[in-house]
């Protein structure tokens, strides 16, 4: 996996419209990491609270006028549910040639470009970008270009690591690292269980078993080993590690995974499809 440096998006306006919780997350990356000045930000949603909330929080600028915010902007995040789609890009029919970053999930480039006229980049990034560790996949739309990608890029390098695909990928990165979340805490909350399976209080069994996953994908991310290598470094002959990675291996964890991740981009291939046909009819 790659990804850049942090920097700094260009002096220009970033729009958010829709403030639900990511749309905060890359808010608040963006001003943790000093990449973006808060009156640099317009915020829009339907509920005032959200918005008053968000004002406090960061300073940043709020609308409930998402075609004026979008003109006010150089770089639009569109970061609506899928269901209320097709009304925003109503209200945003003609923008013009600006970049038009979308993360709602199953919706193609295409039908944004169609719609408003401007460059497009989609993403998919997953909820640990709530606490500044996620995980996206960015693709280029057809008018996109190298720069748009950069600075695509760079809002959500904020949050986390980025990488770049073709938009053809996007299901298969939904069913990793957009679903992926739910099967990490399935696994930390099992690994818990049996620590008080085994004798621990739960509170402690939590703290470890949450810990050893984030420090074994640290280690795994620093040092860019492969995860079999590391694997075998914690393995000793006729130890303890082998014994429990044996009894995985027959329980078939990792054809269980895979299994997962199969089954959850064959759903996102099929609601993708659902709200693509809905939009075009619509």
């Amino acid at each position: 996996m790659s990804h850049v440096s942090r920097e700094a998006l260009p002096a220009e306006t970033i729009a958010f419209l829709g403030a639900g919780n990511m749309a905060g997350a890359l808010i608040g990356g963006l001003l943790h990491a000093g990449a973006c000045a808060p009156e640099r930000i317009i915020a829009t949603d339907v509920r005032r609270e959200r918005l008053q909330e968000l004002e406090r929080l960061h300073g940043i600028r709020t609308s409930t006028d998402n075609a004026g915010a979008a003109r006010a902007a150089d770089l639009v995040v569109l970061a609506t549910k899928p269901q209320a789609f097709d009304r925003l890009l109503a209200q945003l029919e003609g923008i013009g040639d600006r970049l038009v970053v979308s993360i709602a999930a199953g919706v193609p480039s295409s039908i944004v470009e169609n719609r408003t006229g401007a460059r497009v980049v989609r993403a998919m990034p997953n909820t640990p970008a709530l606490v500044r560790a996620g995980a996206t996949a960015i693709a280029a739309g057809a008018r996109a270009t190298d720069e748009d990608v950069r600075r695509a890029r760079a809002l959500f390098d904020a949050v986390g690591t980025t990488v770049v695909v073709e938009e053809t990928l996007l299901d298969a990165v939904t069913g990793l690292s957009g679903s992926g979340p739910a099967y990490v805490f399935l696994i930390i909350e099992a690994l818990a269980d049996a620590g008080v399976k085994v004798g621990l209080h739960r509170a402690d069994a939590q703290a470890l078993a949450a810990q050893t996953v984030l420090g074994a994908a640290r280690l795994l991310l620093e040092t860019g080993e492969h995860p079999g290598r590391l694997k075998d470094m914690v393995t000793s002959p006729g130890g303890t590690a082998i014994a429990g990675l044996h009894t995985l291996e027959s329980g078939g964890l990792r054809r269980t995974l895979i299994d997962a991740v199969e089954a959850a981009t064959r759903r996102a291939i099929e609601l993708g499809g659902e709200i693509t046909r809905k939009l075009e009819n619509g």
